[in-house]
């Protein structure tokens, strides 16, 4: 070291020598090589490993992203290598640029050859070109100028935008190429000028039209000052040009303004940091800036429902379509459909969260109000009687109503597959195709047409179908209608009624004729009654008497049965004998089963109880179970056997009506007593008439079981309950009316009013010959003589009576002898021969009594007393 210090001053003082000199710059050359070779290096090596950084972190990032863009971090890395490969080959060239300087540097010593200047001249120029070829590959515009704007470089970019070439814009002014007064060009650089001589940088926007040009170019500009010896020579300016970019920008705003839905932006913290007008007055705000102040979980009107629409957006790129309800500023609430993203950073975090909302409130409640017209609709087709069809245009079935299972027992799926008139009777079938395409071609607005169609259990159903066309929007016919109801029970009750009226018109005819029989069976079996209680008859004249009575007896028991069946009382209930109900009802039928060989097994059981009930109610379950047992034997043979049984199982009676006829088949005994429903062939019934006698007995109080019998035929039994045992009655008949009838009515006077000989002379010798005075009138002037000349006990006075060919009602008359009677009023009979259906309205003081036609004179008698004996504990006196 002192040796080194002291050689110091030494060099410093001796004059310094070329070759030193040489040497020195030559180390120092060197050095600076050596320095820039690592900085180079380090900063390639640093380049590299921060884009390696960069791919390794932002990897998991964009593979999130909605887009695939795996390679774009390999790509980023490759371009850095290549860029660094690139400034490595330049540092290279100007090293070899730097050594020729050197050797230049030693020319005093060793002139450079021409050979090295070539090689120096040809450095240079390449140097030059690559420098060159580096700006002009730039897409952005470059440029380098003085202070005072005159050009010194200027990249290929600049040169196309201009439309000047290269060696033009050189040592020009940059005010040469800009509009004069357009833009901001000029007026930025003068502006910006002072704060960038102190910073020695500038960044911004610049708006500039260029001579040439229609529209104005919007740059982002870089300028960064140009030193020497540290002070500013020049400006080099990097500017990109975002026109496009502005456009866009404008035509986003615009759209983003100008949009019907709903645009926001929000943060992850439920900050709202811009929304369009649109949103503001779908949300009820006064302005965006009021809206703005609100939180993003303020306007939901469930909070669970915004975290879990943010929860859904952090788990995939978007949703789409997803319904929410947000609350409006007046607190009514909006249904909104939202669509959102999240934007995320290199790392993958969430920067902020956007979207569209779309009001679908009005929608939604035209949708509630759509259902409800169609819930409607479906409701009221459900429940409409008829049965709802809807034909294409190709005759294919488009909708089929629930009503199809209940009228032809298709289930909607099987009838949908069907061809139109698969199911339609063949006589039917063409009027029904023909009608059709008449509705379909428009040649008709609305038709009806009944048309057999065949249930899915194979009888044939009778629809009355209405037709009406199917129209489109544009009212062009596309299908048609058809609305069908089942008019086979109807028709069947029109047949029905048919045969009512029928049976009514035939009851009228038999009431007519029991009316004019009756009175000559009266007298026959008076007559008769009187001959064989006469005295000096032979037992052969006795025989013939009683079979002349017995049969006149039974003709007037099928007289009554007619006529009650034709023309039946009202209802009323009384205890009845089974056993004579029964034979009463085969009396009815009993030349029809004489006639088709049936033989009835009946026997009779003394020791029933009664049934309470209604008798011809009763006779008519009967008799249509008897009729229907002989229905049944014709159809399978020519004679058979029908057999009545009545037994007693506890309190219930049981009568059963069995025959070896055809029997019930197994599918019919569920709906045999179903209204209508019939198993006969078409005109053999009405399918009423064991609905009418299930009703019948269910109205005493019973049931009616039907079954086939394994042998062959059928069975039908009923139910009924046992009348209550009756207590006896404490007669309260006077002492006289004990006494006989000969001796009871002996003295009495009877006045008798009936326009038939044959009966005022059976009442004139059968009553008188009892001991009674007996006077017969045929008119009522002739009954009113009588009354004037004395006085009577009864009046026996027929219901129907005829004067001078009118008919005259016999309560009129009697009402008139009555009131004409002098002293005592007589007790009033009235004598006729249609139903008696208890008490009629009094005629006079005392309330009528009925004598059924046919009688005989032992009833006229009995009658007689019991009258008189009601009469005298009357009047008796009290004790």
């Amino acid at each position: 070291m002192p040796e080194k210090n002291q050689r110091a001053p030494q060099a410093v003082g001796r004059p310094v020598q070329p070759a030193d000199k040489h040497a020195v710059i030559s180390a120092r050359f060197e050095q600076f090589e050596k320095r820039q070779r690592e900085l180079w290096l380090m900063a390639i090596t640093v380049i590299i490993l921060l884009g390696l950084a960069y791919a390794w972190t932002s990897w998991d990032a964009v593979r999130s992203l909605a887009h695939h863009y795996e390679a774009l971090p390999i790509g980023f890395v490759v371009l850095i290598v290549l860029f660094g490969l690139y400034m490595w080959r330049k540092t290279q060239e100007i090293s070899e640029l730097r050594g020729l300087m050197r050797g230049m540097e030693h020319r005093d010593e060793a002139p450079p050859s021409d050979k090295q200047l070539d090689q120096l001249f040809a450095i240079i120029s390449k140097s030059q070109q690559g420098y060159r070829d580096l700006i002009d590959s730039f897409d952005d515009v470059l440029l380098a100028m003085t202070l005072d704007g005159q050009i010194r470089a200027a990249n290929r970019s600049f040169s196309d935008l201009v439309g000047t070439p290269f060696q033009e814009i050189i040592g020009r002014p940059i005010t040469d190429f800009l509009q004069e007064g357009a833009g901001e060009g000029a007026d930025v650089l003068r502006r910006a000028m002072p704060r960038f001589k102190e910073r020695r940088q500038w960044s911004g926007v610049v708006q500039v039209r260029l001579k040439g040009q229609g529209t104005p170019f919007f740059f982002d500009c870089v300028a960064h000052a140009m030193l020497r010896d540290n002070e500013i020579h020049g400006i080099t300016i990097l500017g990109r040009d975002v026109s496009a970019l502005r456009k866009n920008e404008a035509r986003f705003t615009e759209l983003f303004e100008s949009l019907q839905e709903g645009i926001y932006i929000t943060t992850s913290d439920g900050t709202i940091v811009d929304v369009n007008p649109a949103l503001v007055r779908m949300l009820g705000y006064e302005s965006k800036e009021e809206l703005l102040k609100r939180r993003v979980p303020e306007i939901f009107v469930d909070r669970a429902e915004r975290k879990s629409i943010k929860d859904e957006v952090d788990r995939q790129p978007m949703i789409q379509g997803k319904e929410i309800t947000l609350i409006r500023k007046d607190g009514t609430s909006i249904v909104c459909l939202n669509t959102a993203a999240a934007v995320r950073d290199n790392a993958g975090r969430v920067l902020r969260y956007q979207g569209a909302l779309m009001d679908i409130t009005e929608r939604r409640e035209m949708e509630r109000r759509l259902h409800q017209q169609q819930e409607f609709a479906r409701r009221l087709v459900d429940s409409f009687p008829d049965l709802i069809l809807v034909l294409d245009a190709a005759a294919h079935y488009t909708f089929v109503s629930p009503r199809c299972k209940e009228v032809l027992g298709y289930e909607i799926e099987d009838a949908q597959r069907m061809e139109f008139g698969g199911r339609t009777h063949p006589e039917d079938l063409p009027s029904a195709l023909a009608l059709y395409q008449d509705i379909l071609a428009g040649r008709q607005v609305f038709a009806s047409l009944e048309i057999r169609v065949r249930h899915k259990q194979g009888e044939w159903r009778r629809i009355r179908f209405n037709f009406s066309p199917l129209s489109d929007e544009k009212g062009n016919i596309e299908g048609v209608v058809l609305s069908g109801r089942d008019v086979t029970d109807l028709k069947r009750l029109e047949e029905q009624l048919i045969q009512a009226e029928k049976l009514a018109a035939m009851g009228q005819m038999l009431a007519g004729v029991a009316h004019e029989l009756n009175n000559p069976l009266t007298a026959i079996l008076g007559v008769t009654e009187l001959l064989r209680e006469r005295e000096g008859a032979d037992d052969s004249t006795k025989r013939q008497l009683e079979l002349t009575h017995r049969q006149a007896r039974r003709a007037a028991r099928i007289v009554q049965n007619l006529l009650e069946f034709s023309r039946p009382a009202s209802p009323q209930k009384r205890p009845l004998d089974l056993d004579n109900l029964l034979e009463r009802t085969l009396q009815l039928q009993e030349h029809s089963l004489r006639r088709n060989n049936i033989e009835v097994e009946f026997h009779r059981q003394p020791d029933l109880p009664g049934v309470v009930g209604d008798a011809n109610q009763l006779i008519q379950v009967f008799l249509n179970l008897i009729t229907n047992a002989e229905q049944a034997i014709r159809e399978v043979r020519d004679s058979g056997r029908i057999q009545i049984r009545a037994g007693r199982s506890g309190n219930q009676l049981k009568i059963s009506v069995q025959d070896d006829g055809v029997g019930i088949r197994p599918e019919a005994l569920p709906r045999i007593f179903d209204p209508f429903y019939t198993t006969k062939r078409p005109g053999g019934g009405t399918g009423l008439g064991l609905s009418i006698c299930m009703s019948i007995i269910r109205e005493h109080g019973g049931n009616i079981e039907a079954e086939t019998l394994p042998g062959g035929g059928s069975a039908f039994t009923i139910c009924l309950p046992s009348a209550p045992a009756e207590q006896a009655e404490t007669s309260s008949a006077p002492p006289e009316a004990m006494r006989p009838a000969a001796e009871f009515l002996k003295g009495r006077g009877v006045l008798v009013l009936d326009d038939e000989e044959s009966l005022r002379m059976l009442l004139q010798e059968g009553l008188a010959v009892h001991g009674l005075r007996v006077d017969c009138a045929a008119t009522i002037d002739e009954a009113l003589t009588y009354l004037e000349r004395g006085s009577y006990d009864v009046l026996l006075c027929d219901l129907h009576l005829s004067a001078g060919g009118y008919s005259v009602d016999g309560r009129e008359a009697a009402a008139r002898l009555v009131q004409a009677a002098v002293g005592p009023k007589p007790a009033l009979i009235f004598m006729t021969g249609d139903l008696v259906e208890g008490n009629a309205e009094s005629a006079g003081d005392a309330d009528p009594v009925w004598l059924q036609k046919p009688f005989r004179v032992s009833d006229v008698l009995a009658l007689l007393r019991d009258v008189l004996s009601d009469a005298s504990a009357a009047t008796r006196p009290t004790r």
